[in-house]
């Protein structure tokens, strides 16, 4: 965790979060492992593959969630755990290699190759960055093996990606001494939204910006005192320490979702490299302008309708300040996984002072107050939104806010629509 941000810093207007009312709540959990990450981040890097070491669970996860074709070639996999592993019949780090050896002769297009730890004890017991090492070294100069844990015990949905993106920072390569500064996006983002940030940056003058992580292995970014970095996700916390520990800048603002986050995020680089703000305002306001009338029509449905965050992606807040702050929705509790203060100190400041900002979860305890407050719209996991539509709450499958493009000028209009539509399906099918 983060340290405190006090709320002098923040002004009156600081959440209950940052005056220290945070409800910690520590009991039973309904979230996804951190194995899912690996559903957008096989995607994004596109000559990495990931080997899951893990049980038949895992596999079945990976595929249903992934939705793979049976005739795709997928850049993910998993490494059963079998009997005869679990009785001791065969040494798991030999038969980790033989898999490894068979994967790479069979694929040499991967040239980064993730081991990612499970849950299953037999996993744990495993020492995965030691093999990770000598595996690296047995494939010297065609495959960088590197390893993290997407174990259910350590992470949850979102903390995949960034547990990931960790294990990336120590490997990429010094930035020059004396070099120019140079901007970081931190964050996978489709790769749409990532081109329409770069277009923006390249439009303000920002000449070099390099993104973590890159769409090849080759291109990962250096890294160095002359770095700056802005997240791009908010459940990013122990990758943007293992920047800063390189020497990297982190550009503190808003998170880009919708008219007035995206708008504080590339302000905060624009200050950072010294652009003009005539300069500025010039550039970012046909985006600013297109964001706004975009998010308009939804502001009649969902303006002045109360919402309910239960925690799954850590996206909670950003999410919660952008209903609040553009559409008028009134947040009642925003839930998150992990409250990571000093990344979501300016969106947590613009949450209204009422509102409660829950970290953890005890699920009996919060589905009680989601009965009790009878919120116009509830986000959830899957598992619970179907019990809750069955009581008559409207509900939001938080995973879809993760998957969908969301970031940015030009999908804030989108992603106003994902909270309005299931305020418009409850209209329709009212009685």
């Amino acid at each position: 965790m983060n340290a405190p941000v006090s709320a002098a810093t923040l002004g009156c207007d600081a959440a209950p979060a940052i005056r220290g009312e945070v409800l910690r709540e520590r009991g039973q959990r309904e979230v996804f492992c951190g194995l899912t990450g690996i559903i957008w981040l096989h995607r994004k890097v596109q000559d990495a593959f990931f080997l899951v070491v893990g049980s038949r669970t895992c596999a079945h996860l990976l595929q249903s969630a992934a939705g793979v074709m049976v005739f795709a070639e997928p850049r993910f996999g998993t490494a059963i755990i079998e009997e005869r592993d679990l009785a001791g019949m065969a040494d798991c780090n030999e038969e980790l290699d033989r898999v490894v050896d068979r994967l790479l002769a069979r694929r040499p297009d991967i040239k980064l190759l993730f081991l990612v730890g499970s849950c299953p004890s037999e996993v744990i017991k495993l020492d995965l960055s030691r093999a990770a090492a000598r595996l690296s070294v047995k494939h010297a100069g065609a495959t960088k093996v590197l390893n993290y844990s997407g174990s259910g015990i350590e992470t949850t949905f979102t903390e995949g990606e960034d547990a990931c993106l960790a294990a990336l920072v120590p490997v990429l390569r010094d930035a020059a001494p004396g070099a120019a500064p140079e901007l970081m996006i931190v964050g996978a983002l489709p790769d749409v939204v990532e081109d329409q940030f770069l277009r923006l940056f390249a439009q303000l003058g920002i000449t070099t910006v390099r993104c973590l992580p890159a769409r090849r292995a080759a291109d990962m970014p250096p890294v160095g005192t002359n770095t700056r970095f802005l997240l791009a996700q908010p459940f990013l916390g122990e990758t943007a320490r293992c920047l800063e520990d390189r020497g990297a800048v982190r550009l503190d603002a808003m998170f880009p979702f919708g008219a007035e986050g995206t708008t504080s995020w590339l302000h905060a680089a624009a200050v950072a490299f010294g652009i003009d703000e005539m300069h500025f305002r010039s550039v970012i306001a046909p985006g600013r302008e297109r964001a706004k009338r975009a998010i308009e029509h939804c502001r009649e449905r969902l303006g002045g309708k109360s919402i309910f965050f239960m925690p799954d992606s850590q996206l909670e807040v950003p999410l919660a300040r952008f209903l609040t702050q553009e559409l008028g929705m009134v947040p009642i509790e925003v839930g998150t996984p992990y409250l990571h203060r000093r990344n979501l100190a300016q969106d947590l400041a613009l949450l209204p002072a009422a509102t409660v900002i829950s970290e953890g979860q005890d699920v009996d305890r919060q589905l009680d107050r989601v009965r009790a407050a009878k919120p116009d719209l509830t986000v959830c996991g899957l598992g619970l939104a179907n019990p809750l539509e069955a009581e008559g709450l409207t509900t939001k499958w938080a995973i879809e806010l993760v998957f969908s493009p969301v970031h940015g000028f030009d999908q804030a209009g989108d992603l106003a629509e994902l909270f309005a539509r299931p305020l418009r399906r409850r209209d329709v099918l009212k009685v």
